[in-house]
């Protein structure tokens, strides 16, 4: 199996962008637009938002991810966080990129002192494989977080982080 470097990246690199431009159209052409909650290339850029990217070791994208702040950690609560634009380019299908990212997502989420890390994903057969990763890796369903709104196109997923967890990376490597 080839390594998976993951790292810190771009959304708006030329290669990067292209693998969201195809995340975006997937979205769009599977759910209708009021049901659409992916983020686009400026909007990945916040501040709030980290981005990261997989490739191989010669630099070739495999898959991205990002890792959205909705609560911040404080001296009185755990923070909380939000997946976003996790996406494997084709040819890296099977590979264990989402898996690796994911772990990676987790880890500083738990870094970070996130008590929980939600995230929403479409409810079409198009989604069950992001949906069995997801809870394959300890994600339950439940309802609405931040401003979602109930939506027969969409799946809420959480999982709790234990206080004092190990990163993730180790926690579900199998």
């Amino acid at each position: 199996m080839v390594p998976v470097i993951i790292g810190l990246d771009s959304p708006v690199r030329g290669d990067v962008r292209a693998l969201l431009d195809e995340h975006l159209a997937d979205m769009y052409a599977t759910s209708p637009p009021e049901s659409v909650h992916a983020l686009d290339h400026p909007a990945l850029l916040a501040p709030s938002v980290t981005f990261l990217t997989a490739r191989d070791p010669d630099g070739i994208l495999l898959g991205c991810g990002a890792l959205s702040e909705l609560a911040p950690t404080t001296a009185g609560s755990r923070g909380e966080g939000e997946l976003k634009s996790m996406r494997t380019a084709h040819a890296a299908r099977g590979r264990g990129v989402a898996t690796a990212v994911l772990a990676r997502l987790l880890e500083l989420a738990a870094e970070r002192g996130y008590g929980r890390v939600s995230l929403e994903t479409g409810s079409q057969e198009f989604f069950s494989p992001a949906r069995r990763l997801y809870a394959g890796h300890g994600f339950v369903e439940c309802g609405p977080f931040g401003s979602y709104v109930p939506d027969p196109h969409s799946v809420f997923m959480t999982l709790e982080l234990a206080r004092g967890e190990r990163p993730a990376r180790q926690r579900i490597a199998r």
